[in-house]
């Protein structure tokens, strides 16, 4: 028998291995996604503490979510060459060497390397802990295991901003990068024990490095052009060349893996019509997904005055339900047809997102409190449906590739997500501020009014009639560009609504190609 298989570990531990291995998966993937999301938070101190503006702090996530996407592809050679032990105990440690960079870092640069290197290991890890955990439970339970996987995945995001906001109104917000390294250590020492071990010895496996080297020079390229196009402009020579570069490699990219030997991603899984259907699905659920877990703690920060924490206490109600309702929706999933619950799912994000686009300064706490609810709620009916239709699409012997690509696409997703939502920000902000600008003449009798009651307290408060008519004028702009910010963020809470939306025509798609097979598993039954 192979040692420290999954079969002699069920063997040495009984039925309750198969929650040993869960929950240390669970702590490694909890860990790293909170990562993901615990400093979004942190974004207006970010800028504050190092002088920069929102299109260079946003690199703190992006950076993550390329890095994470780019590595999601590597789980099926990381397993090959190492083992589940190995493989998931050196991305710890890795994660834990990109922990402490990002909470040390003296400049942007050194904190963009050190989540690089957090994104490298969170991106291998998530689909690794996804198949062990898969691969435990017997087929007809796979449903609600999948539901068990993304408690873990969906809890981190709704913690992160909670708990990531405390530390830095209570200590800096270089503290919230050293708030996952308890779970890493622990996770560290439960997986030498109960991750299933590889019993030959270590040969690397041979590595698709052009293909690599081409997806990386595409996300960066493509990701960096987003990212700058609204300030270098969209027709500048740069930012061309850039789209010009990422489009090159991202074709690159797809060329080298249809005619490599060792491909990262095979496309020959995009053949299968419920796989591919369930990944178009996991796309756009990936790009509204962390979207709005980027945009809705900024927005309450920037435009309702909010501290961290309690920027981070509008997630919390809704994190908590999630984490509720994941198990059970995930065993709703053993029942129902998975493009129901995807559907149904969906239509709930959507209506979440609708919500908040009439949201404002005087929107209460608990009102977006339960827009944020709604939203989630539907993640706990997408998720494990969406887990399982595409890995109950692939025999056994593709599930690691199956699991890679599935998670790739998702980060793919919402790496292009947070890009995409800060560019509309930005552009939308800046579009209502110049039509808000031109509204302001001599004939606006409503502007003309608000003048004159700021005149009127301008002179009760003491200051020189010389220098109101200054005064007021410039509070007015801050007045404008303060709504016009507000009328950005609905634009793009409005973009996210039907991005959500959208997704139902490929989940209609997955209703019609879903035939589910059986898997032989390799866990034994109770």
């Amino acid at each position: 028998m192979v040692p420290d298989s999954v079969e002699e570990l069920f063997h040495r531990y009984g039925p309750a291995y198969r929650w040993l291995v869960t929950v240390t998966a669970l702590i490694g993937s909890f860990a790293m996604v909170l990562s993901a999301t615990i400093v979004n938070v942190a974004v207006p101190s970010v800028m504050g503490a190092f002088g920069i503006g929102q299109d260079e702090a946003q690199w703190m996530a992006t950076a993550f979510l390329a890095t994470m996407t780019a590595s999601q592809l590597l789980n099926a050679w990381v397993v090959q060459a190492f083992g589940q032990r190995m493989g998931f105990c050196l991305l710890s440690a890795i994660f834990l060497i990109g922990t402490l960079l990002s909470g040390w870092a003296p400049n942007l640069d050194v904190l963009i390397a050190g989540r690089l290197l957090q994104g490298l290991a969170a991106g291998i890890v998530q689909p690794m802990t996804m198949v062990t955990i898969f691969q435990v439970f017997p087929p007809d339970r796979r449903g609600m295991a999948m539901g068990i996987y993304g408690t873990g995945v969906t809890l981190a995001p709704g913690l992160g901003p909670a708990v990531g906001g405390i530390a830095i109104d209570s200590v800096s917000w270089q503290f919230v990068f050293f708030l996952p390294l308890p779970f890493t250590v622990l996770a560290l020492f439960l997986g030498a024990i109960f991750m299933p071990g590889k019993g030959s010895p270590v040969r690397l496996p041979p590595l698709d490095w052009p293909g690599l080297t081409a997806l990386a020079v595409a996300l960066f390229c493509l990701l960096t052009a987003i990212a700058n196009g609204t300030r270098d402009g969209w027709l500048s020579d740069r930012i061309l060349l850039l789209v010009l570069m990422g489009l090159v490699a991202a074709g690159g990219f797809v060329f080298i893996q249809l005619r490599s030997r060792h491909p990262l991603l095979d496309v020959g899984l995009f053949r299968n019509p419920q796989f591919a259907s369930a990944v178009t699905v996991a796309f756009v659920f990936g790009l509204g997904n962390f979207a709005s877990s980027y945009v809705i703690p900024v927005f309450v920060q920037t435009v309702q005055g909010y501290t961290a924490t309690r920027a981070g206490m509008v997630l919390l109600p809704a994190g908590l339900a999630l984490t509720l309702a994941m198990p059970l929706m995930g065993r709703l999933a053993d029942f129902l047809p998975y493009h129901n619950c995807i559907i149904a799912g969906l239509v709930l994000f959507s209506i979440g997102a609708g919500m908040m686009v009439d949201a404002d300064v005087n929107t209460p706490f608990w009102m977006f409190a339960f827009f944020t609810l709604v939203g989630r709620i539907g993640m706990a009916f997408i998720l494990p449906s969406l887990n399982a239709a595409a890995l109950k699409a692939l025999p056994a012997d593709q599930l690691n590739q199956g699991s890679g690509s599935m998670n790739f696409v998702r980060q793919l997703g919402g790496a292009f997500g947070v890009n995409v939502t800060v560019v509309i920000l930005e552009y939308r902000t800046y579009f209502h501020s110049d039509v808000l600008a031109q509204t302001q003449t001599a004939s606006n009798a409503t502007s003309l009014a608000w003048l004159d009651k700021v005149y009127s307290m301008l002179g009760e408060a003491g200051i020189p009639d010389a220098t109101q008519s200054g005064v007021a004028l410039d509070y007015m702009g801050k007045v404008l560009h303060a709504q016009a910010n507000t009328m950005g963020f609905q634009d793009s809470f409005l973009m996210l609504t039907i991005v959500f939306a959208l997704a139902i025509l490929p989940a209609l798609v997955l209703a019609r190609s879903s035939q589910p097979r059986p898997i032989r598993s390799a866990a034994p039954a109770e």
